[in-house]
């Protein structure tokens, strides 16, 4: 799991379909991504980050 990622998304009130939706990807990879079932390609995360406004490089960290 990826806490951190769901108090940015809780944070601004929304839900997992309007980040999807917002940062133009399918709502079942962010809901994988947000699980840590999965990582986002650079693009995505860049994606994500615009719109929770954080740096994209954070998901790449150990």
């Amino acid at each position: 799991m990826r806490e951190w990622l769901i108090e940015k998304r809780k944070a601004t009130n929304k839900t997992q379909k309007d980040i999807a939706y917002k940062a133009q990807i399918s709502r079942s990879l962010y809901a994988m991504i947000e699980n840590g079932e999965r990582n986002p390609s650079v693009s995505v995360a860049k994606k994500i980050a615009v719109v929770l406004n954080f740096d994209w490089t954070i998901f790449f960290e150990d």
